[in-house]
C-alpha cells in the first residue's frame, strides 16, 4: 500500500470542506464535495476515506452514508459533525465518528486510524467501528441514558462476542485499542 490515499471531503459549509482539503492534501489526493449530492457523483472504488459531514441541506450525511455503504465501495466513512451522537449512531455503518470543532491532528489521526484498521479483517474492522460508537456515546450520555437504551445495551452485547470472536487475535491488538478506551471516560 503507498503512503498517499484518496479521500474525500464532504461538508457543505464550503471553508471547512476548503480548510480540510488544504491540510489533508499535502500527503494525499484529495477530492471535495460541498453537498451530498456532489459526495455521491464523486465517491468511487478509488476512495479510501470520507469525511462526511452529517448536516446538510440535499441529502444528509446519515442518507449519504446509507447510499455509499448501498454501493458496496470499500472505503472508510469518519462522520464529521457539529451534532451531538445520539443512540441513532448505533445502527449507522460508519469507522469513526469525530465531533467539530475539528484541527488538522485529529484529521490525520483519523486518517492513520483508518489506515490501519484497513489491514484488520471483517471481526476487527467491526470490533473498531462499534468500539469507537460505544466510546462516542460513554463520552456525550450519562450512564443513566446508557442504561436506559437497548439499542447500547446491544451494542455493548455484540462487542463483547467480537471480542470473544477475535480472542485469539487481541496479541494482535495495537495502540488503536489500548488508546481508544484511555481518551474517554468511561472506558475500560
Amino acid at each position: 500500500m503507498t503512503d498517499e490515499l484518496t479521500i474525500l471531503v464532504v461538508d457543505d459549509e464550503q471553508d471547512i470542506a476548503d480548510l480540510y482539503t488544504t491540510w489533508l492534501q499535502m500527503d494525499h489526493e484529495v477530492r471535495k464535495a460541498y453537498g451530498g449530492d456532489e459526495a455521491l457523483e464523486k465517491v468511487d472504488d478509488d476512495v479510501d476515506i470520507v469525511f462526511l459531514d452529517r448536516q446538510m441541506p440535499d441529502y444528509s450525511g446519515d442518507e449519504v452514508l446509507e447510499r455509499i455503504r448501498d454501493q458496496e465501495l470499500g472505503c472508510r466513512v469518519v462522520m464529521v459533525t457539529a451534532v451531538d451522537p445520539d443512540f441513532d449512531i448505533v445502527s449507522m455503518e460508519f469507522d469513526d465518528y469525530l465531533t467539530k470543532p475539528v484541527m488538522r491532528d485529529d484529521l490525520d489521526e483519523a486518517v492513520e486510524t483508518m489506515r490501519e484498521r484497513d489491514e484488520y479483517d471483517q471481526t476487527l474492522q467491526e470490533y473498531y467501528a462499534l468500539a469507537s460508537k460505544k466510546a462516542t456515546l460513554e463520552a456525550e450520555k450519562t450512564p443513566s441514558e446508557l442504561q436506559d437504551s437497548e439499542e447500547y445495551q446491544e451494542m455493548v452485547d455484540r462487542l463483547d462476542d467480537l471480542e470473544e470472536e477475535a480472542d485469539p487475535a487481541t496479541a494482535g491488538f495495537d495502540d488503536d485499542y489500548d488508546s481508544l478506551f484511555q481518551e474517554f471516560p468511561g472506558g475500560e
